[in-house]
């Protein structure tokens, strides 16, 4: 990881992710009719709006934080190998923030893979984008990974954060600001950081 996430704490963590949501959220979002910001405040106000938990609102915001923090940058229409977005994200994250937020952060990509594979109708309603950015990924999951996957402890609320992820990328939805869910993520924070381990 970059040099810019080495000082962050749980006194800073909130603040360093709205300051990237400010300066980064207005990019394009992978070909998709709404930028990054929009797409992730899509899924934590839809999630929000569900009465999902705080961990899911919390990984629904946060899912796509990997795209800014990746040495590898932003995924492209181009590209011809995974930059792996997912992981970059979890690792920034995982000092501050419950596992099942993390985990859900972490295995929304094979979540993708592990949906193609298990229902048949998902494929059909993944965008172009999600489509490319499957093959990169590896396809969906054969039997054994699909068995693998299923022992996640998390796997619930991974599924879902993956079908809000799915469904952010409506054009001109109304959504909360990231402000609204600063108070739940430093809940998250201060929850993680002073539980015994």
């Amino acid at each position: 990881m970059k040099s810019r996430f080495k000082n962050l704490t749980s006194d800073n963590i909130v603040a360093h992710l709205s300051d990237i949501f400010g300066h980064r959220g207005a990019q394009e979002y992978l070909g998709e009719p709404v930028t990054i910001g929009q797409h992730m405040l899509q899924g934590a106000s839809a999630a929000n709006h569900q009465g999902h938990s705080k961990e899911v609102i919390a990984a629904a915001l946060l899912h796509d934080i990997g795209h800014f923090t990746s040495d590898f940058g932003t995924f492209s229409m181009a590209d011809t190998q995974d930059r792996k977005h997912e992981v970059f994200g979890a690792k920034v994250l995982a000092p501050f923030f419950p596992e099942k937020v993390t985990q859900c952060v972490r295995h929304h990509v094979s979540a993708k893979r592990y949906l193609c594979a298990t229902r048949e109708e998902y494929f059909s309603q993944l965008s172009d984008a999600s489509v490319h950015s499957l093959k990169l990924q590896g396809g969906p999951m054969d039997a054994e990974e699909v068995t693998e996957f299923e022992t996640n402890p998390h796997l619930k609320e991974i599924i879902q954060v993956r079908l809000l992820d799915d469904a952010g990328k409506v054009t001109d939805m109304q959504t909360h600001n990231f402000a609204y869910f600063e108070n739940i993520l430093q809940e998250l924070v201060d929850q993680h950081c002073t539980s015994p381990n």
